[in-house]
């Protein structure tokens, strides 16, 4: 049983940073990417950032040069880091992995940014 689960999240106010964390257990097949969704009150889900094994990234426009996604491939852990947070960042946050041919997804942690 694969299990994903999310940390880090909180209240910030604009301008300030969070690191949000991700690990993912379970799997007998290695972790293959590694990714961040969100999703803000009334709103589609959106991708925001990914990372394969081999340390490839991938970003939404709206947080290139704010946000960095990381990984540990030895503890299948995948962060977070946000930088200068706007209250348009406000979301829940979901990990997802993708293992064994498949997705699985954390249930997420909130983010709210006050300005």
């Amino acid at each position: 049983q694969v299990q994903v689960v999310e940390s880090g999240g909180g209240l910030v106010q604009a301008g300030e940073s969070l690191k949000l964390s991700c690990l993912a257990s379970g799997s007998n097949f290695s972790v293959n990417v590694m990714g961040w969704y969100r999703q803000a009150p009334g709103k589609q889900r959106e991708f925001v950032a990914k990372i394969n094994v081999s340390g490839r990234t991938s970003y939404t426009d709206s947080v290139k040069g704010r946000f960095t996604i990381s990984r540990d491939n030895a503890k299948n852990a995948v962060y977070l880091q946000m930088n200068s947070l706007i209250p348009e960042d406000t979301a829940v946050y979901s990990c997802s992995t993708i293992t064994g041919g498949r997705i699985y997804w954390g249930q997420g942690t909130q983010v709210t940014v006050s300005s």
